[in-house]
């Protein structure tokens, strides 16, 4: 009976190796990221589109279009600016300090609020932030 309990506990042993030893081979499974390749050589996924050359017209018809648009937008932006600057020189001096003092005012406003909104947000990461 000695000899019985001895062959099981030797068995066991040599059946609790092996089996380690099997699941430490497949941690590097992990290594292969995507099986398709593996197995094909070539991921699935990646399907790649034909490019299509624009013909020269095309690609210059849109080069002046944004070259265009640019320009407006320039254009545009200045006929802004020009038209504060006027509204303001044809107030009187006083109404022109006022101004000045009401658009300086708005913007430490508006600074003080995206302070404290990015205060406001750090406190909040931190305080959820694990």
């Amino acid at each position: 009976m000695n000899n019985l309990s001895i062959k099981h506990l030797i068995t066991l042993v040599i059946f609790v190796s092996l089996s380690i030893s099997v699941c430490e081979a497949q941690n590097y499974k992990r290594s292969i990221r995507n099986p398709e390749r593996w197995l094909f050589g070539k991921s699935l996924d990646n399907k790649k589109e034909a490019k299509i050359k624009e013909s020269r017209g095309v690609v210059k018809a849109k080069k002046k279009q944004a070259a265009n648009e640019k320009r407006l937008n320039k254009e545009y932006d200045d006929f802004v600016k020009k038209s504060q600057k006027r509204a303001v020189e044809i107030q009187t001096p006083e109404v022109q300090a006022r101004m000045k003092e009401n658009r300086r005012e708005a913007e430490n406003r508006y600074r003080e609020k995206n302070r404290n909104v990015a205060k406001n947000t750090r406190k909040a990461g931190k305080k959820y932030k694990k």
